[in-house]
């Protein structure tokens, strides 16, 4: 029996499965939508909500906290000065599940996941300024 196991064991061992939400919660706070498998993303609300929770209560415990699984900290500084902001009078349910279709190669449900009211400019952003300065920085090579 199962009773008060919460969670899924997705076939990963205890740490990979806690690295592996720690990247996929700073990715997603990131970019604001990801991409993943269904039941990946189902399992990650659950993290992505605590740690927005703590975001809104602006503590500097709260910030620590948040800190030990969000490890950028321009995410972290994000996630406390806008995130927060943007869901002050939300209780709950900061993100959104949709499903996706099926992954090619193995035919695993695929989902994606996002942030309730996201900003549409966040996704690829760091990509867009990385290919502008790249472009702006080109050395000509002499022939």
């Amino acid at each position: 029996m199962r009773h008060r196991m919460a969670g899924r064991k997705l076939n990963k061992t205890g740490t990979h499965r806690k690295s592996m939400f720690a990247n996929m919660t700073t990715s997603l706070l990131k970019h604001e939508q990801i991409k993943t498998t269904l039941p990946k993303a189902k399992e990650l609300r659950r993290f992505v909500d605590k740690i927005i929770t703590l975001g809104k209560r602006g503590t500097l415990h709260a910030r620590r906290q948040a800190a030990a699984v969000v490890r950028d900290e321009d995410v972290l500084r994000k996630l406390f000065d806008g995130l927060a902001e943007r869901y002050k009078d939300r209780s709950g349910g900061y993100t959104r599940v949709m499903h996706a279709g099926y992954r090619y190669g193995d035919d695993a449900p695929l989902a994606i996941i996002e942030l309730v009211d996201r900003d549409p400019d966040a996704k690829g952003a760091d990509d867009k300024a990385r290919v502008a300065a790249e472009s702006q920085t080109t050395v000509e090579v002499p022939e």
